[in-house]
């Protein structure tokens, strides 16, 4: 992680500020995809995650490359709502009192319930990117820079935390910004990357969100 102070926090939702209640329209799919679950969940973060609307087409366009029958597609599903970790709160407020705070999400539209999110976790979070949205989904270093382009901040100012490897530090170091990485206990994949680009690794946010708490207040100590 870049030492400086950052201009701009983006935090991941799913998995990071905390789990959905049930299974959402992505789960659903990957079940009923003879694929590898993982091979499925990189195959909807291009075609699905980044729809803001699921038309026939969309639809026609995954089930092909699921393997799916488009009869199995579930409509009209509605977003299964979101419980925060324990400690979530207190840790948005330490990050909000360091740089403005954003979420940046992989989510489909379905999904998506940017307004529940935004009443969730009121008042420290200042605005939302669901992948939906911006057009674009994580690794891929475009959701990053977009986040970075609206809200007018160099990506060497931003710090990225989420608990995804490959979505959540890979692409957030690809994109040039700072990355910390919500571990939950896990081993570290690729440790040379976390030496190389001083990454760190906590085990939930309320860690993360102490440690970046203290530097950005040892940073400011005459």
């Amino acid at each position: 992680m870049n030492r400086r102070r950052p201009y701009l926090i983006s935090v991941d939702v799913g998995g990071t500020l905390g789990t959905a209640e049930g299974p959402g329209l992505t789960m659903r799919l990957t079940a009923a995809s003879p694929l590898p679950a993982r091979q499925a969940r990189e195959i909807m973060r291009d075609r699905l995650h980044t729809q803001p609307s699921l038309d026939d087409t969309v639809v026609a366009d995954v089930c092909q490359a699921l393997q799916v029958a488009p009869a199995e597609f579930p409509r009209d599903l509605p977003p299964a709502p979101l419980t925060l970790f324990p400690g979530t709160m207190d840790a948005l407020r330490m990050l909000s009192d360091v740089a403005m705070v954003v979420t940046l999400s992989n989510v489909t539209c379905a999904d998506a319930d940017t307004e529940g999110l935004r009443r969730l976790t009121a008042p420290w979070v200042s605005d939302f990117f669901p992948s939906c949205r911006i057009g674009y989904a994580k690794p891929d270093r475009r959701a990053f820079l977009a986040v970075a382009e609206h809200c007018a901040v160099d990506p060497a100012y931003i710090l990225h935390i989420g608990d995804d490897w490959a979505c959540d530090v890979v692409g957030a170091l690809d994109a040039g910004l700072g990355a910390v990485w919500i571990s939950r206990g896990r081993p570290t994949p690729q440790p040379d990357l976390i030496v190389d680009h001083d990454v760190f690794v906590f085990d939930d946010l309320s860690a993360a969100a102490q440690h970046v708490q203290a530097l950005s207040r040892t940073e400011e100590t005459p």
